[in-house]
């Protein structure tokens, strides 16, 4: 078996994500495919920042915004990669579904986030010890230092914080176990990468003179509840054209006419920067 190939055996999708709680596939697309997908979301932003609730803040000069999977033009081609699949179906069974799309932008003088999960852990996995969701990852931008790179604490996806504010954002005497397990990412055009977003991760300060979108695809496990967070579109038109793969793992609400997400998901957490 080739390196390659490798990379798509269920033993080392399911140790890595097990394990760092982070995984990737380098060059899975091309770099051009990613410049149409970053020229996609730089529009989507601005037609999201002039609808309250369309953009919301994730921190100083760093935005979170959710999409109609019809307005990403790269959606069906990540849906129907084959890493894609055998991560998903590696982890979360044959009949995982895609509840989220959406992209962050740290902009220039975003901050460092403080240590975080991005929800409170399931049962699934704080007792049953098993994930039951994912966060894909793709850069639209080749990500320097600079950039403020996605900063994760391996192997935390297991850790019980319960009791800390809101679940998710575990207390600072707790912050040097976190430093201790850091590593930076620094993904490339055309990489993508799939993790728990359960893993205690954040974003650090961006003090480049360019934003770093990275588009997010979430996926659930049939028992995940996630989809109640979101509100994924398709038009009747959009969806007879997706593949019948894509359109049985896909969690949608279908619209005459596609509506502005509005997004609720507001974490208190991160809107202040951490000095």
């Amino acid at each position: 078996m080739t390196d390659r190939q490798d990379e798509f055996d269920p033993a080392r999708i399911m140790g890595g994500l097990c394990g760092d709680g982070i995984i990737g596939l380098k060059g899975a697309f091309a770099p051009e495919w990613a410049d149409s997908v970053h020229e996609d979301i730089m529009v989507l932003f601005e037609e999201a920042k002039a609808i309250p609730g369309g953009a919301l803040p994730r921190g100083p000069e760093r935005w979170y915004v959710e999409v109609q999977p019809e307005r990403v033009r790269g959606f069906v081609d990540i849906a129907t990669h084959p890493w894609f699949v055998a991560v998903c179906e590696s982890v979360l069974g044959p009949d995982y579904r895609i509840v989220e799309i959406g992209f962050d932008i740290p902009f220039p003088g975003a901050a460092d986030q403080p240590w975080h999960r991005d929800f409170k852990s399931p049962e699934a996995t704080l007792k049953g010890r098993r994930l039951n969701s994912l966060a894909f990852n793709l850069t639209t931008v080749d990500t320097r230092q600079e950039h403020g790179p996605f900063e994760i604490a391996l192997g935390t996806q297991w850790d019980d914080i319960a009791g800390a504010r809101d679940d998710m954002f575990p207390d600072r005497r707790l912050w040097d176990r976190y430093v201790s397990r850091a590593v930076q990412k620094l993904p490339q055009r055309g990489d993508i990468s799939a993790r728990s977003a359960l893993t205690i991760h954040r974003g650090t300060a961006n003090r480049s003179n360019e934003p770093r979108p990275v588009l997010v695809v979430g996926v659930d496990a049939p028992d995940a509840s996630n989809a109640d967070h979101h509100d994924l579109q398709v038009t009747r038109g959009y969806l007879h054209k997706l593949p019948p793969g894509v359109r049985e793992h896909l969690t949608y609400r279908v619209a005459d006419d596609l509506e502005p997400v509005i997004q609720h998901h507001v974490i208190e957490g991160l809107l202040k920067p951490v000095y």
